[in-house]
């Protein structure tokens, strides 16, 4: 039998090793906790064209999902498409309920990219899938959009209603494909998929249904499904959600906690049984914002319309109902999530004001201009929060009641995606290219 002493040792050096393997890994979207929050070290804080850029590798195609690292290897997303012609793409618009400006294609590949860490190489551009007349996509979207997981050997690729599939890392094989989980969206892919055990779980919330669904991750065959049981607006581009849920410790037990279009639900991630679900109380549809969690409480941003924050108190008991606890309605973001730290809850509006609350409360600490449109989700990395901005410019600053700045960094294009942080880099994905960033 160990005796004390050894076995804290032990316990100790078990702590240490994850977190060592924590920081060379950035497994999904937002992170290990899927809340942003990064044990990387040595990142840089100042960077531009000229300064700290390790590589820029140029990615074939267009994708919004956030590169997913592991064992040296950077793995990204893709889609090229052929658009389609003028009098087809008019056709097509008059059929649309959109009103938006779309993308409108007659064909498209899906891809997978696969980069050496230490030199931006390219290692691999695999073509999953391809699909004939895919749906019209938002002209700010991409087909590849939604982020992958990496565990253990195996990629999980989701391109939204054109299908999820399993990718083996050494061999760059298909292990297995679902292409059975179609709604429709009309501005394209936006959910990403997180790992419960051994299930992936996906939102698919369209305008014709709206579900979320789990997939035994050895096969790609389903585990569960459950509809949305809340009552909807009438107007189909009312009903969509582009969220991603989060699995959340709720009263000692694991309880999805998973946005939709104007209501947030929490299920049981072993059988899909919904346990509570709670009116936004005022209008909320395409929503995107990953919910964070802490201090007894789940942050949601309730999307478009007029977005607000709120801070819900799961119930406890099968007889309570869950309870805003409080709510903020100021420079709340439509797209991008928040971030918890300690005490402090931060985000950045679409418009670009930075905002710090009290996470208990909900009292403001500060609100300052950091740019002027923001879709990515900031990240809090080597003691930091990143912020980016659409025009590829990211504002560093040091967490804290008081507004501080460190740094503003610009590359070039546009950005829509967050990044991701290991130990001495951060990768930033643009239109133009993707960026290995390292103190030198």
């Amino acid at each position: 039998m160990l005796s004390p002493r050894v076995f804290s040792a032990l316990l100790l050096l078990s702590t240490f090793c994850n977190q060592l393997q924590a920081s060379e890994t950035w497994p999904e979207w937002r992170g290990p906790s899927g809340q942003g929050h990064a044990d990387a070290a040595n990142l840089p804080v100042s960077w531009g064209e000229d300064e700290n850029v390790a590589w820029k590798t140029e990615i074939v195609g267009r994708g919004w999902s956030t590169p997913v690292i592991a064992d040296g290897v950077v793995w990204v997303t893709t889609a090229t498409h052929v658009p389609a012609s003028k009098e087809e793409a008019k056709i097509r618009r008059k059929t649309s309920t959109n009103s938006m400006p779309l993308t409108i294609s007659d064909s498209a590949s899906f891809r997978v990219v696969s980069l050496d860490l230490a030199s931006g190489k390219i290692l691999s551009d695999t073509e999953v899938f391809t699909e004939i007349d895919p749906q019209m996509i938002h002209v700010d979207n991409s087909y590849a959009t939604p982020t992958p997981i990496i565990e253990d050997g195996r990629l999980y690729c989701h391109y939204g209603p054109y299908g999820i599939v399993c990718v083996d890392t050494a061999t760059h094989k298909v292990l297995w494909e679902n292409r059975t989980l179609r709604v429709k969206h009309e501005n394209g892919p936006g959910s990403s998929p997180i790992l419960w055990n051994d299930v992936l779980i996906i939102h698919c919330d369209g305008i014709d249904q709206q579900y979320i669904v789990a997939l035994n991750k050895q096969t790609g065959k389903e585990a569960w499904k459950t509809a949305r049981s809340g009552k909807m607006h009438d107007e189909p581009q009312m009903k969509k959600s582009y969220a991603t849920s989060l699995v959340a410790d709720v009263n000692g037990a694991p309880q999805v906690i998973s946005p939709a279009a104007d209501w947030v639900y929490a299920y049981d991630p072993d059988t899909g049984k919904e346990l509570w679900k709670l009116d936004y109380g005022q209008l909320g549809f395409s929503n995107s914002a990953r919910p964070v969690a802490g201090h007894g409480l789940v942050y949601i941003c309730t999307g478009y319309a007029k977005s607000h924050l709120l801070a819900i108190k799961p119930p406890s008991a099968k007889d309570e109902n869950p309870e805003v606890v409080w709510k903020s309605t100021k420079q709340v973001p439509n797209v991008s999530s928040p971030l918890l730290i300690g005490d402090e809850l931060y985000f950045v509006s679409d418009n670009g004001i930075a905002t710090c609350l009290d996470a208990k409360t909900g009292e403001s600490h500060w609100t300052a201009r950091i740019g002027s449109r923001f879709w990515a989700s900031p990240i809090y990395a080597d003691g930091r929060i990143y912020f980016f901005d659409r025009s590829s410019t990211t504002t560093v600053i040091t967490p804290g009641r008081e507004f501080k700045k460190l740094a503003t960094n610009k590359l070039t294009g546009e950005q829509l995606s967050g990044a991701a942080p290991v130990d001495g880099s951060l990768l930033i994905r643009t239109s133009d290219a993707l960026y290995c960033l390292k103190n030198k």
